[in-house]
């Protein structure tokens, strides 16, 4: 037996009429209505029917972006706000707005995407990050929903239109421009196994140091996790190893900052005692002493890009999938320096 909003609108003693507006999320129905209706469409396995819906509300003009956590810590990030940007840029173009995700854990924010979609509270989702393990990703494929992703997917890529810079190639280039500066002794610091720009980083400094005869030292590999609260103390613990690193690779300027805050109070002189190259060319890095060299993955342009081929594919829904590579460059500066002879 199908399961309609009128049985929904019995148990939870509203009308049909207010079961629509709750749906909708409509702003004018209190918290308590919602919570009566959302539980009995819970108790009573009701689905909204999103084609029947759709006929009614044809478009929201709105844009749903999902964040990897809750978006005050997001936005601590640098790189965030500056994606968004792009995004809102594009999409205000075309008049749409933009949703964002506000859970804290994961399954919040699958929680939050499944009341976009069924609520039909948005016409299309970016990801703005891409997973090894992704049920949202999974969820949306599975309903058929327009979504892009920045970053490569781990899985089913051929079906998921994304955008993305060269994470292998451009890791492989700055690798080697610290080898030839000398360094054999390079740390990965920031790695995420979790996230694939870090899985597609580190295939390109195994390559870089491959390729140049280097062998790879797994105890040079410092994963996010060690560093959480504890950067300082990891930084002091990389340098007392045996194998010392002469240079490291980042993960991202706002952790580098760091690194060099932490190094000047250990008496660690950068570039001359550590060279350091990192990613995203935040616009702090260049005030730094000494300014830091670092990978410009044009997060702008990310954004931009991601919102026309989400646009795109909410205007023309059977259109191919697509992968767009943003370019992604090296800004010299003067966190690097020949190694010590």
């Amino acid at each position: 037996m199908v399961v309609t909003i009128k049985d929904v609108g019995k148990l939870a003693n509203v009308s049909p009429s207010t079961v629509s507006r709750v749906l909708a999320n409509h702003p004018k129905i209190s918290d308590e209505t919602k919570r009566k209706v959302r539980e009995a469409m819970e108790e009573l396995g009701y689905h909204p029917n999103l084609q029947a819906r759709s006929l009614v509300v044809k478009s929201t003009k709105t844009i749903g972006i999902v964040m990897p956590h809750s978006t005050e810590r997001v936005l601590e990030n640098p790189f965030f706000p500056e994606v968004l940007r792009g995004i809102s840029l594009e999409a205000r173009k075309s008049k749409f707005g933009i949703y964002l995700t506000t859970g804290a854990s994961e399954e919040e924010i699958l929680q939050e995407v499944v009341e976009m979609v069924q609520g039909k509270r948005v016409d299309g989702i970016i990801l703005l990050y891409s997973k090894t393990n992704d049920q949202i990703m999974d969820y949306l494929l599975h309903n058929k929903f327009p979504f892009t992703v920045i970053g490569r997917p781990y899985q089913n890529a051929e079906r998921i239109t994304f955008v993305d810079n060269d994470n292998v190639f451009i890791t492989k280039q700055i690798t080697e421009h610290l080898i030839q500066l000398g360094h054999k002794e390079i740390a990965f610091i920031g790695a995420n196994m979790e996230m694939v720009f870090t899985i597609d980083r580190l295939k390109g400094f195994k390559q870089a140091l491959k390729e140049n005869g280097i062998a790879y030292q797994k105890e040079l590999i410092i994963y996010d996790k060690e560093l959480a609260g504890r950067t300082k103390e990891k930084l002091t613990e990389i340098l007392n190893l045996e194998n010392r690193p002469t240079a490291l690779v980042v993960s991202d300027d706002f952790i580098a900052i760091k690194l060099i805050s932490y190094a000047e109070e250990l008496s660690i002189s950068i570039p001359e005692n550590l060279s350091i190259v990192a990613f995203n060319n935040i616009s702090t890095g260049k005030y730094m002493k000494p300014s830091l060299t670092s990978v410009d993955i044009n997060i702008f342009q990310l954004g931009v890009e991601a919102t026309k081929c989400l646009l795109d594919d909410i205007k023309y829904p059977n259109s191919v999938t697509k992968r767009i590579t943003v370019p992604a460059k090296m800004v010299e500066r003067n966190s690097c320096c020949k190694a010590a002879e």
